[in-house]
Protein backbone atom coordinates (compact mmCIF):
# COMPACT_ATOMS: atom_id res chain seq x y z
CA UNK A 1 0.00 0.00 0.00
CA UNK A 2 1.28 3.55 -0.73
CA UNK A 3 0.33 5.53 2.25
CA UNK A 4 1.88 8.34 1.20
CA UNK A 5 0.15 8.83 -2.37
CA UNK A 6 -3.10 7.96 -0.35
CA UNK A 7 -2.57 10.51 1.90
CA UNK A 8 -1.83 13.03 -0.86
CA UNK A 9 -5.16 12.56 -2.41
CA UNK A 10 -6.68 13.04 0.19
CA UNK A 11 -4.76 16.51 1.16
CA UNK A 12 -5.66 17.99 -2.19
CA UNK A 13 -8.87 16.50 -2.29
CA UNK A 14 -8.15 14.56 -5.61
CA UNK A 15 -9.10 10.94 -6.21
CA UNK A 16 -7.54 8.40 -8.85
CA UNK A 17 -9.67 9.54 -11.18
CA UNK A 18 -8.76 13.00 -11.11
CA UNK A 19 -5.24 12.87 -10.88
CA UNK A 20 -5.87 10.09 -13.53
CA UNK A 21 -6.56 12.59 -15.85
CA UNK A 22 -3.83 15.26 -14.96
CA UNK A 23 -1.33 12.51 -15.32
CA UNK A 24 -2.72 11.40 -18.46
CA UNK A 25 -3.33 7.31 -17.48
CA UNK A 26 -6.54 5.24 -17.01
CA UNK A 27 -7.83 5.48 -13.19
CA UNK A 28 -6.99 1.82 -12.91
CA UNK A 29 -3.44 2.75 -12.91
CA UNK A 30 -3.53 5.38 -10.33
CA UNK A 31 -5.10 2.08 -8.06
CA UNK A 32 -2.28 -0.05 -8.70
CA UNK A 33 -0.13 2.86 -7.85
CA UNK A 34 -2.32 2.56 -4.56
CA UNK A 35 -2.54 -0.84 -4.01
CA UNK A 36 0.02 -2.70 -5.27
CA UNK A 37 3.19 -0.06 -4.72
CA UNK A 38 3.70 -0.14 -8.50
CA UNK A 39 6.33 2.86 -9.28
CA UNK A 40 4.98 4.58 -12.15
CA UNK A 41 7.18 6.42 -15.30
CA UNK A 42 9.92 9.27 -14.28
CA UNK A 43 7.33 11.84 -16.48
CA UNK A 44 4.17 10.22 -14.57
CA UNK A 45 6.08 10.22 -11.17
CA UNK A 46 6.57 13.92 -11.91
CA UNK A 47 3.03 14.75 -13.05
CA UNK A 48 1.84 13.30 -10.05
CA UNK A 49 3.94 14.80 -7.98
CA UNK A 50 3.03 18.01 -8.88
CA UNK A 51 -0.72 18.02 -9.26
CA UNK A 52 -0.74 16.71 -5.52
CA UNK A 53 2.06 19.25 -4.39
CA UNK A 54 4.54 17.31 -3.24
CA UNK A 55 8.17 16.28 -4.23
CA UNK A 56 8.54 12.89 -5.96
CA UNK A 57 10.66 11.55 -2.49
CA UNK A 58 7.50 12.39 -0.96
CA UNK A 59 5.15 10.08 -2.75
CA UNK A 60 8.09 7.39 -4.12
CA UNK A 61 11.22 7.64 -1.51
CA UNK A 62 12.93 4.15 -3.57
CA UNK A 63 13.22 6.32 -6.72
CA UNK A 64 15.21 8.87 -4.63
CA UNK A 65 17.27 7.17 -2.08
CA UNK A 66 21.36 7.36 -2.84
CA UNK A 67 22.00 3.63 -1.82
CA UNK A 68 24.14 3.28 -4.98
CA UNK A 69 27.71 4.26 -5.34
CA UNK A 70 28.41 7.57 -6.87
CA UNK A 71 29.98 5.83 -9.96
CA UNK A 72 26.76 3.83 -10.84
CA UNK A 73 24.25 6.49 -10.77
CA UNK A 74 24.52 7.92 -13.89
CA UNK A 75 23.58 4.08 -15.32
CA UNK A 76 20.99 3.73 -13.20
CA UNK A 77 19.13 7.41 -14.63
CA UNK A 78 20.01 5.82 -17.86
CA UNK A 79 17.94 1.99 -16.89
CA UNK A 80 14.92 3.87 -15.24
CA UNK A 81 14.41 6.19 -18.77
CA UNK A 82 15.27 3.11 -21.14
CA UNK A 83 12.55 1.58 -23.26
CA UNK A 84 14.43 -1.01 -24.15
CA UNK A 85 17.08 -2.82 -22.54
CA UNK A 86 19.58 -5.81 -23.81
CA UNK A 87 21.78 -7.27 -21.28
CA UNK A 88 24.40 -10.20 -21.67
CA UNK A 89 25.79 -11.89 -18.46
CA UNK A 90 28.27 -15.06 -18.34
CA UNK A 91 28.54 -16.42 -15.06
CA UNK A 92 26.28 -14.42 -13.13
CA UNK A 93 22.08 -13.67 -13.83
CA UNK A 94 21.20 -10.32 -14.52
CA UNK A 95 20.57 -8.19 -11.39
CA UNK A 96 16.95 -7.50 -12.88
CA UNK A 97 15.92 -10.95 -12.32
CA UNK A 98 18.26 -11.80 -9.42
CA UNK A 99 16.00 -12.93 -6.21
CA UNK A 100 16.65 -11.69 -2.57
CA UNK A 101 18.53 -14.86 -1.83
CA UNK A 102 20.80 -15.02 -5.08
CA UNK A 103 21.21 -11.60 -4.80
CA UNK A 104 23.22 -12.06 -1.14
CA UNK A 105 25.10 -14.87 -2.39
CA UNK A 106 26.50 -12.99 -5.51
CA UNK A 107 27.38 -9.83 -2.89
CA UNK A 108 28.81 -11.53 0.01
CA UNK A 109 30.71 -14.25 -2.51
CA UNK A 110 32.38 -11.64 -4.25
CA UNK A 111 34.37 -10.71 -1.15
CA UNK A 112 34.53 -7.19 -2.32
CA UNK A 113 31.94 -5.51 -0.17
CA UNK A 114 32.23 -4.91 3.23
CA UNK A 115 29.86 -7.09 5.17
CA UNK A 116 28.13 -4.03 7.09
CA UNK A 117 27.30 -2.67 3.54
CA UNK A 118 25.93 -5.99 1.98
CA UNK A 119 22.58 -5.28 3.28
CA UNK A 120 22.42 -1.99 1.96
CA UNK A 121 24.00 -3.09 -1.64
CA UNK A 122 20.95 -5.40 -1.41
CA UNK A 123 18.17 -3.56 -0.89
CA UNK A 124 19.25 -1.51 -3.91
CA UNK A 125 19.71 -4.04 -6.09
CA UNK A 126 16.35 -5.40 -5.06
CA UNK A 127 14.38 -1.78 -5.62
CA UNK A 128 16.49 -1.26 -9.05
CA UNK A 129 14.01 -4.55 -10.05
CA UNK A 130 10.89 -2.58 -9.83
CA UNK A 131 11.15 -1.14 -13.11
CA UNK A 132 10.29 -4.09 -14.75
CA UNK A 133 6.90 -4.21 -12.61
CA UNK A 134 5.62 -0.46 -13.93
CA UNK A 135 2.65 0.19 -16.20
CA UNK A 136 4.93 0.97 -19.15
CA UNK A 137 8.42 -1.04 -18.20
CA UNK A 138 11.29 -1.58 -20.80
CA UNK A 139 11.50 -4.52 -23.26
CA UNK A 140 13.97 -6.46 -21.22
CA UNK A 141 16.19 -9.24 -23.07
CA UNK A 142 18.55 -11.18 -21.58
CA UNK A 143 21.10 -13.53 -23.04
CA UNK A 144 22.82 -15.76 -20.34
CA UNK A 145 25.68 -18.28 -20.49
CA UNK A 146 24.58 -22.01 -19.64
CA UNK A 147 27.30 -22.20 -17.17
CA UNK A 148 25.19 -19.65 -15.35
CA UNK A 149 22.43 -22.15 -14.82
CA UNK A 150 24.84 -24.83 -13.26
CA UNK A 151 26.91 -22.98 -10.91
CA UNK A 152 25.23 -23.73 -7.70
CA UNK A 153 25.34 -19.79 -6.35
CA UNK A 154 23.79 -19.56 -2.83
CA UNK A 155 23.32 -23.62 -2.55
CA UNK A 156 20.98 -25.75 -4.20
CA UNK A 157 18.03 -24.31 -2.87
CA UNK A 158 18.70 -20.95 -3.82
CA UNK A 159 19.26 -21.85 -7.55
CA UNK A 160 16.18 -23.41 -7.91
CA UNK A 161 14.29 -20.71 -6.29
CA UNK A 162 16.02 -18.44 -8.90
CA UNK A 163 15.91 -20.04 -11.64
CA UNK A 164 11.92 -21.00 -11.54
CA UNK A 165 11.66 -16.95 -10.56
CA UNK A 166 13.25 -16.42 -14.00
CA UNK A 167 11.14 -18.97 -15.95
CA UNK A 168 8.08 -16.85 -14.15
CA UNK A 169 9.17 -13.61 -15.21
CA UNK A 170 9.48 -15.11 -18.92
CA UNK A 171 5.80 -15.10 -19.05
CA UNK A 172 5.50 -11.20 -18.76
CA UNK A 173 5.27 -9.91 -22.54
CA UNK A 174 8.48 -7.46 -21.76
CA UNK A 175 11.02 -9.87 -20.76
CA UNK A 176 12.76 -12.70 -23.06
CA UNK A 177 15.97 -14.86 -21.74
CA UNK A 178 18.19 -16.73 -24.22
CA UNK A 179 20.67 -18.86 -23.30
CA UNK A 180 23.92 -20.08 -24.71
CA UNK A 181 24.26 -23.24 -24.67
CA UNK A 182 27.51 -24.74 -23.29
CA UNK A 183 28.20 -26.79 -26.41
CA UNK A 184 29.14 -23.35 -28.49
CA UNK A 185 32.72 -22.66 -28.31
CA UNK A 186 34.36 -19.13 -28.61
CA UNK A 187 31.92 -16.62 -28.88
CA UNK A 188 31.77 -12.80 -28.24
CA UNK A 189 30.37 -13.23 -24.87
CA UNK A 190 33.69 -14.49 -23.54
CA UNK A 191 34.94 -10.79 -23.44
CA UNK A 192 32.80 -10.42 -20.79
CA UNK A 193 29.02 -8.93 -19.62
CA UNK A 194 27.35 -5.73 -21.05
CA UNK A 195 23.93 -3.95 -21.30
CA UNK A 196 22.63 -1.97 -23.66
CA UNK A 197 19.99 0.80 -23.44
CA UNK A 198 17.97 2.53 -25.65
CA UNK A 199 15.37 5.59 -24.67
CA UNK A 200 12.72 7.18 -25.94
CA UNK A 201 14.00 9.51 -27.81
CA UNK A 202 16.39 7.39 -29.82
CA UNK A 203 19.89 7.80 -27.82
CA UNK A 204 21.74 4.36 -27.13
CA UNK A 205 24.31 3.93 -23.74
CA UNK A 206 26.06 0.57 -22.92
CA UNK A 207 27.58 -0.11 -19.59
CA UNK A 208 30.29 -2.88 -18.83
CA UNK A 209 31.37 -4.03 -15.51
CA UNK A 210 34.85 -4.73 -13.93
CA UNK A 211 35.89 -6.32 -10.47
CA UNK A 212 35.87 -2.32 -8.87
CA UNK A 213 33.55 -0.49 -10.76
CA UNK A 214 31.38 -0.55 -14.10
CA UNK A 215 32.29 1.55 -17.10
CA UNK A 216 29.58 4.46 -19.07
CA UNK A 217 29.93 3.98 -22.73
CA UNK A 218 28.35 6.27 -24.96
CA UNK A 219 31.28 6.77 -27.93
CA UNK A 220 29.29 5.89 -31.16
CA UNK A 221 32.38 3.13 -32.13
CA UNK A 222 31.83 2.02 -28.26
CA UNK A 223 28.57 1.26 -28.69
CA UNK A 224 29.04 -0.02 -32.77
CA UNK A 225 31.53 -2.44 -30.94
CA UNK A 226 28.86 -3.66 -28.30
CA UNK A 227 26.10 -4.06 -30.96
CA UNK A 228 28.03 -6.09 -32.85
CA UNK A 229 28.33 -8.09 -29.41
CA UNK A 230 25.17 -8.40 -28.70
CA UNK A 231 24.24 -9.56 -32.80
CA UNK A 232 26.97 -12.27 -31.74
CA UNK A 233 26.05 -13.59 -28.21
CA UNK A 234 22.59 -13.28 -29.52
CA UNK A 235 23.00 -15.55 -32.56
CA UNK A 236 24.42 -17.73 -30.32
CA UNK A 237 21.42 -18.22 -28.29
CA UNK A 238 18.79 -20.49 -27.90
CA UNK A 239 15.14 -18.86 -28.67
CA UNK A 240 13.22 -17.40 -26.13
CA UNK A 241 11.02 -20.87 -25.59
CA UNK A 242 13.91 -23.05 -25.59
CA UNK A 243 15.51 -21.63 -22.98
CA UNK A 244 12.87 -21.57 -20.80
CA UNK A 245 12.68 -25.07 -21.06
CA UNK A 246 16.23 -25.70 -21.08
CA UNK A 247 16.01 -23.18 -17.72
CA UNK A 248 13.10 -25.10 -16.21
CA UNK A 249 14.71 -28.45 -16.75
CA UNK A 250 18.40 -27.40 -14.89
CA UNK A 251 16.16 -26.21 -12.37
CA UNK A 252 14.59 -29.91 -11.57
CA UNK A 253 18.16 -30.59 -11.05
CA UNK A 254 18.81 -28.47 -8.23
CA UNK A 255 15.75 -29.94 -6.15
Amino acid sequence: MNDALRVALSDTGHTAESLAEIVGVDPKTVGRWLTEGRIPHPRHRFAAAEALHKDVSDIWPDTSRRRDPIWFRPWQEIEREAVSLRSYESVVLPGLLQTEAYARAVLSGAGLIPRADIERHLTARLARQSLLKRDDPPQFTAVIDEVVLRRPVGGRSTMREQLLAVVAACAEPHIRVHVVPASVGAYAGLNGPFVIAHSNDHRVAGYLDNQLQGHLASDPEDIAAMMAAWENVRGEALSHWQSVDLITEVAETWS
